[in-house]
């Protein structure tokens, strides 16, 4: 049989939120080699390749701060945990959003992917609801061409799909930033003294940035 792990110190359930949020704002600054016949997938492609390795390390952290507090109990505790859960299950989320969209954007070029119907549907919306307006210069124009010539595509499906791809990326690029803050701003909270009465009441303020940020756009999308 063996003994009972302590709980985590403040400082080191601190740690596990501070950790997460660096690696969820290193995918902003995640590269990938784009070909020039892709070009208008490289707004996307490097958040999209960090993507899995990413929820990965996130899941597994979460696995052994779990096994190392089977059952958390201290107000810090748990407001950790609901943390670092509710940044889990944001970024997944904003993932799947983002493959959706890098899809449909194959999708409208002609390359294959395993179900473009229901990924179309599923960004129809999005698409709907964010434009870019784009004005180009004679230089841009030129530079247009040359990339859609290079892709095999006239230069206003080029433009088309660039855009798509640059909505995307600032998606995923919000997201991560709303994320990594959010953790921020409760990894501080967890040091403070306040957390020993964090969820002895029922107000707002008693739950973490990322469970009050969720449950504020629940309440937009209705």
């Amino acid at each position: 049989m063996t003994a009972d792990r302590a709980p985590l110190t403040r400082t080191e359930l601190a740690d596990l939120l501070t950790d997460a949020a660096q690696i969820v704002s290193g995918i902003l600054t995640a590269e990938y080699p784009t070909t020039v016949g892709r070009s208008y997938l490289h707004p996307v492609l490097g958040p999209l390749s960090a993507g899995p390795r990413v929820l990965g390390e996130l899941n597994d952290r979460l696995e052994g701060f779990v096994a190392a507090e089977p059952r958390p109990a201290t107000p810090a505790g748990l407001f950790a945990l609901a943390s670092y859960a509710s940044a889990l299950g944001w970024l997944a989320e904003s993932f799947a959003e983002l493959t959706a969209s890098v899809d449909q954007i194959c999708t409208r070029v002609g390359i294959p992917t395993e179900s473009p119907g229901p990924v179309v549907a599923a960004s129809h919306g999005a698409e709907q609801d964010d434009t870019f307006d784009f004005a180009f210069s004679a230089l841009e124009l030129a530079a247009i061409r040359t990339a859609a010539q290079a892709a095999g595509l006239a230069p206003d499906d080029y433009v088309e799909v660039f855009s798509q791809s640059l909505l995307a990326a600032s998606r995923i690029t919000d997201a991560c930033m709303e994320i990594s803050s959010g953790l921020l701003e409760d990894a501080a909270y967890v040091l403070d003294d306040a957390t020993d009465h964090a969820w002895i009441g029922d107000g707002p303020d008693s739950l973490p940035t990322l469970v009050r940020s969720l449950l504020a756009r629940m309440e937009a999308a209705r």
